[in-house]
Order: C-alpha cells, then structure tokens, then sequence
C-alpha cells in the first residue's frame, strides 16, 4: 500500500534505537487473532461492516540496551484509505489525530478544517495522520503495537 510508513520520535535518542514497521491486514484475515488480543478496539455503530474493513498495525521494539522515554509513534493515514472512527487503540498510550499532513496533532473534539463558509469540526475522513504517545517508558528489548482501522476511499 503506497503512503504506508511510520515515524518514531523520541527526545534525544537516535531513531536507531526503536525499529518501527508496519503491516496491513484484511480483517477476516486477522479476525481470530484479533479476538485473542490484548489490544481492545472499538468502532462507532455507522462504521462499515468489518469485511469492508483493513487494520493497519505498526510494531516497535527498543533494540537499545536502554529504557526509551517519551515515546511517540506516529502514522500516516495512506492516501487511497480512509481511517475508521474510534478504531486507533494501543495499551498504555493516548492517541492524537492530525489533519495537515502531521504539522499538527490534537484530539478530535479540537480539530478543525477550513471550509469556504468557514470552520468545521473535523470527521475521521479528514485525518491525515495518528500518533500514539505512550504514558510510561518503554523497556529496553520491549515491543508493543499500536493500530487502526480504515477502509477503501
């Protein structure tokens, strides 16, 4: 899928210490597997039928010898998807949405988008990119992993 990448950022540590990749999936594909997760995830009731629907995961490991701290992984939402609302889920994190292109983030109660009659609230088709801060530091040889939903535009 064109567009689908991931940016870790972390104060002074080098983006050599946390590898960050991420996978796509049909969701009947990954549907047992889902069931078994740890990860809880949740979808408004005018989001499309699960087999309309993809889950982007994106997986980090601390390969440094080190606790990272402060962590933030960030996503882009790929141009040709549209993210599905209330779907961003990872353990331990707060999720922030983007939607200028990642120059800023908030939730999504503060975001907003110019319109020629003015300004609206922005809907989960507006977002153009996710971030998920994590609230507590990560262990060195740690992994963990953040998703969301989308479907096709």
């Amino acid at each position: 899928m064109a567009g689908l990448a991931v940016a870790a950022q972390q104060g002074a540590r080098l983006p050599r210490d946390l590898l960050v990749s991420s996978t796509l999936e049909r969701i009947g594909v990954s549907a047992a597997v889902d069931a078994q997760s740890s990860i809880e995830t949740t979808t408004d009731a005018s989001a499309p039928p699960p087999a309309e629907q993809l889950i982007v995961n994106v997986r980090f490991t601390n390969s440094s010898e080190q606790v990272l701290d402060s962590l933030r992984i960030t996503s882009p939402v790929p141009p040709e998807l549209r993210y599905v609302a209330q779907s961003a889920s990872g353990p331990g994190t707060d999720v922030l949405f983007s939607v200028d292109e990642g120059r800023s983030f908030g939730r999504p109660e503060e975001l907003t988008m110019a319109t020629p009659d003015g300004v609206r609230g922005a809907d989960a088709a507006d977002y153009t990119h996710i971030r998920w801060i994590l609230r507590a530091p990560l262990d060195a040889g740690a992994l963990g992993v953040v998703r969301f939903r989308a479907v096709p535009r």
